[in-house]
């Protein structure tokens, strides 16, 4: 029956349980023991035909709930090279890809929600230039249409 709820579990789930331990120095770091794989993770194989070789992810299938390792390849009869799928469950990632401030907020324990998406210094330096520059560039405008006001007044005095 638990192989039958696997199976046909739908691709939001299937994410979910594509999960693979951490290494001693993350779990001691993070306070997790196992954390959902992404590409770029640098992971170590513990099982199988390619146990010891270490490498990043460079593709995940949801379907097979494994992932393609750069490096570990087989080759066909006829001298093409293909990617290996490993199950999740064999790998043990040594380092995080740290891309996805979400993902290291939730492995930090924090909420990712209240992340601030840009550091509060950088908001204000583009700020301040921006309100500045109208201000210099209204006067700009008005400046030579008054002029042209004066120069018509100007020539109606002189008309007249």
């Amino acid at each position: 029956m638990r192989n039958n709820q696997i199976y046909r579990a739908t691709f939001h789930t299937r994410s979910k349980q594509m999960g693979s331990a951490l290494s001693k120095d993350l779990h001691k770091k993070y306070g997790k023991r196992s954390v959902r794989v992404v590409e770029g993770d640098s992971i170590t194989i513990l099982r199988g035909e390619f146990k010891g070789v270490e490498g990043k992810i460079a593709k995940i299938s949801t379907e097979k709930s494994s992932v393609a390792v750069e490096g570990v390849k087989k080759e066909k009869t006829k001298g093409d090279k293909f990617d290996v799928y490993i199950h999740t469950s064999n790998l043990v990632v040594t380092s995080l890809n740290s891309d996805d401030k979400w993902r290291m907020a939730k492995l930090e324990g924090k909420d990712p929600r209240k992340q601030p998406k840009t550091p509060a210094k950088e908001t204000p330096a583009k700020e301040t230039p921006a309100k500045e520059t109208p201000a210099k560039e209204t006067p700009a405008k008005e400046a030579p249409k008054e002029t042209k006001v004066a120069k018509k007044v100007e020539k109606k005095e002189d008309e007249n």
